[in-house]
């Protein structure tokens, strides 16, 4: 039985170059790819029938490096005597690719943010394709909905914070996922938490991964991501204790605590609006006075505070008088 794995890279290069001169475990890309590659051909190795195929989100655009799928050119390294040809094929498609595209970036290049919903899309339209194709090579009596693969999947390796205006496109693709049946694992390598990966993999079904210990990735991605969703039940896979479910609004892109609801199209917005952005729907009057009231007070923002450690607001001191 065919398992289908999609591996989506964060290649933000300021991110990458962040976690690797942080002060407490840094992790360089370079690290990062020798152990990334050990877990893509140990996950080749389980069976000759798995589908795998690796996105990239660089910045500004997000591209397939390889596809076990496709037909893969003839790989130009020397293999070593101990070397297994298809593995050399999937690490020389992987690593020279990142390799090629990173270094065609210019500066202002660099500065962009990576597309990751655009790399996750793509690993989506991947998977409906083999479904397809799947569909079209099997018998299906009952011709109604497609049948979905058994345990399709997508793997999320990212370093870089949740970027707000991406958070519709985010939900669209998981709600894509719900109905291919996808499960998306998601692990954070570096930097914050992120609160959009987090839904993705509670709302399908997933794994998400703070990684805590950089210098024990493989034996994280190995353990926690290598199994496929039928067979974790059976094993003690890491599991979300508590999921931040905040949500960003429609107006500014910023994540909210409390946030207002169109009740038309459930577009979510950081304050009451006289008429929906999204489907142009106008509220009464009545209810924007309601929801104004009901709204709790603005906590104020502390004075800037001096190099003397006096407040320039009103000229007292945070500090304790003597």
């Amino acid at each position: 039985m065919m398992d289908t794995l999609c591996v989506v890279i964060d290649l933000s290069v300021k991110h990458w170059q962040r976690s690797a001169t942080a002060s407490d475990q840094p992790l360089s890309l370079p690290a990062f790819l020798i152990q990334l590659v050990a877990f893509l051909n140990a996950y080749s190795a389980g069976s000759s029938d798995n589908a795998l195929a690796v996105f990239a989100a660089f910045p500004g655009k997000s591209l397939m490096l390889y596809s076990s799928t496709d037909t893969q050119p003839q790989s130009t390294t020397v293999s070593g005597p101990n070397s297994y040809p298809p593995f050399q094929l999937l690490d020389d498609a992987v690593v020279s690719s990142i390799i090629h595209h990173l270094e065609s970036l210019s500066d202002s290049e660099q500065e962009a943010p990576c597309p990751l919903v655009g790399a996750l899309t793509k690993a989506l339209c991947f998977i409906n394709r083999l479904t397809l194709d799947h569909n079209t090579n099997t018998s299906n009596a009952e011709g109604l909905d497609p049948i979905a693969l058994p345990d399709p999947r997508v793997l999320i390796l990212s370093v870089s914070p949740d970027i707000t205006s991406s958070y519709i496109p985010i939900m669209n693709s998981i709600f894509s996922a719900q109905k291919l049946k996808v499960t998306i694992d998601a692990c954070q390598l570096s930097g914050p938490d992120s609160v959009f990966l987090q839904q993705a993999a509670h709302l399908t079904g997933g794994s998400y991964l703070y990684l805590e210990r950089r210098d024990a990735l493989l034996q994280h991605l190995t353990m926690t991501f290598l199994p496929s969703p039928s067979v974790r039940g059976a094993i003690a896979v890491p599991t979300q204790d508590k999921v931040d479910f905040r949500a960003a609004c429609f107006c500014h892109k910023n994540i909210v605590d409390i946030g207002f609801v169109c009740s038309v199209c459930l577009s979510i917005f950081c304050q009451p609006v006289p008429v929906c952005s999204t489907c142009r729907t106008k509220f009464p009057m009545k209810t924007l006075q309601r929801l104004n009231a009901s709204r709790p007070p603005a906590q104020p923002r502390p004075a800037p505070i001096g190099t003397n450690g006096v407040s320039k607001a009103n000229g007292s001191s945070y500090g304790t008088p003597a």
